[in-house]
């Protein structure tokens, strides 16, 4: 029998999951940089006649017994429509026997994920003392990041800004009210920026909202909302060049990610100041931060392992509290 999770159902679950969730992409890192999962790049599908394009997210990972792919519909044509300018669809398979155990949407998996990587990198690359956590963008995924990013760490206040000023003041108030710090709106970017000793960009941004100038030694900075094509990006190449640099998958960065394509096309930068993985610091294989006064970035594409790890969780979780619905595809 195949699991079909709704959005609602996955909602429901992952209240009882969250906790897991960091751990469970901390995992799927590991794995990556340890030879025990596969990630190939996904290949891009632009719609012809048309501003859309689809990427097909493959992953496999003998831990969690799954192969699974995530198909992302990257649709800004969607936002005039009033619908979600990305939508997408994970399957997961066994790996053992290729039977298909599940599908789920995509959309809260992909949140809960992005904003798990996040702590994860900002606990593997921010300094221990960072006290100010500063916020990009005011959606939905801002809200899972203040989620992800709070426990654990001892932050006095997050500072915020977004395009529409309602929102924005709107989140602060969540923030206070739902998760009991001091949160505040800013005037802008830059204030945040200046503000922030961890900086989250989480905005679909095309042009670049941060710049280099504005950044400071010693921050951390999580560039995570640009959509996974080249000519988007949230922070300028003077930014990207000043920090160490940590990705998540470098062959999926070195063909989505704005931040990478960019200074490499501008020769501000070569291949090789991309080359180190979130799970190579992981693993101790290769440096994160080396020093209080080191400038890290976290280029946040997201992969589809990230699904896969979390789609591992929803489907255990939906088995054990028989949640869901059970359809059988193959008779």
């Amino acid at each position: 029998m195949t699991l079909i999770l709704t959005r609602s159902d996955i909602t429901a679950l992952l209240a009882d999951v969250r906790e897991d969730i960091e751990r469970a992409v901390e995992g799927c890192h590991l794995d990556l940089a340890l030879g025990r999962a596969v990630l190939p790049p996904p290949p891009a599908m632009p719609l012809p006649g048309s501003d859309g394009t689809f990427l097909a997210m493959a992953s496999a990972s003998a831990p969690a017994g799954l192969a699974a792919v995530k198909l992302l519909a990257d649709l800004p044509a969607n936002r005039e429509r009033g619908l979600p300018v990305q939508r997408s669809a994970v399957l997961a398979v066994s790996a053992d026997t290729g039977a298909c155990e599940a599908l789920l949407d995509g959309a809260e998996v992909t949140r809960a994920r992005t904003a798990a990587a996040t702590a994860v990198a900002t606990r593997a690359l921010a300094r221990k003392d960072a006290r100010v956590l500063g916020l990009v963008g005011t959606g939905p995924l801002a809200r899972a990041h203040a989620r992800a990013l709070l426990p654990g760490r001892a932050y006095d206040r997050i500072v915020l800004w977004g395009r529409h000023p309602g929102r924005s003041v709107e989140l602060a108030a969540w923030i206070r009210t739902e998760l009991g710090v001091e949160a505040g709106v800013l005037a802008g970017p830059q204030a945040v920026a200046e503000a922030s000793d961890v900086l989250c960009t989480l905005t679909p941004s095309r042009e670049p909202l941060i710049r280099g100038a504005w950044l400071s030694p010693g921050q951390h900075i999580n560039a995570v909302g640009a959509p996974p094509r080249p000519d988007h990006r949230e922070i300028d190449t003077e930014g990207v060049v000043r920090c160490r640099i940590v990705v998540d998958a470098w062959t999926t960065a070195r063909a989505k990610s704005g931040e990478v394509l960019i200074p490499l096309a501008e020769g501000a930068l070569g291949e090789d100041d991309f080359r180190c993985e979130l799970g190579d610091v992981l693993a101790g294989t290769r440096p994160g931060r080396t020093a209080d006064t080191d400038l890290t970035l976290f280029d946040s594409v997201g992969v589809g392992l990230q699904d896969l790890a979390v789609a591992r969780l929803l489907i255990d979780a939906a088995v054990a509290r028989g949640a869901g619905t059970r359809i059988e595809l193959s008779g």
